[in-house]
């Protein structure tokens, strides 16, 4: 069995890093998706591939890995980058706004 180790981004769609933190384990498919010919769905008979185990760190995500036999592959997140902008949305509006807001 095989399976990736990695940390989650944060989403386009959010503006904290609360589901960043952790270590996710994650199988691989073991066998192709196929089409159901009646509904046309989407079906796969491996479950495993629905499986997600979560852990506090890369260590002890790897440690199971190695305890239950699982073929680990390690993703390694990749650091954000600085804020570009130092104020937000809210300082447009700033009475100690130096420039004139002329909106």
């Amino acid at each position: 069995m095989r399976a990736r180790i990695y940390c989650p981004a944060k989403t386009a769609m959010q503006s904290g890093t609360a589901k960043t933190r952790h270590w996710v384990l994650e199988y691989f498919p073991e066998t192709n998706r196929e089409i159901d010919p009646l509904m046309g769905w989407t079906s796969a008979t491996d479950t495993q591939a629905q499986v997600k185990l979560r852990f506090d760190s890369k260590e002890a995500a790897l440690d199971y890995a190695r305890d239950n036999g699982i073929e680990a592959e390690v993703s390694e997140p990749h650091s954000r980058k600085p804020n570009v902008r130092a104020f937000g949305y809210g300082e447009n509006f700033a009475s100690s706004r130096r420039g004139a807001w002329t909106h």
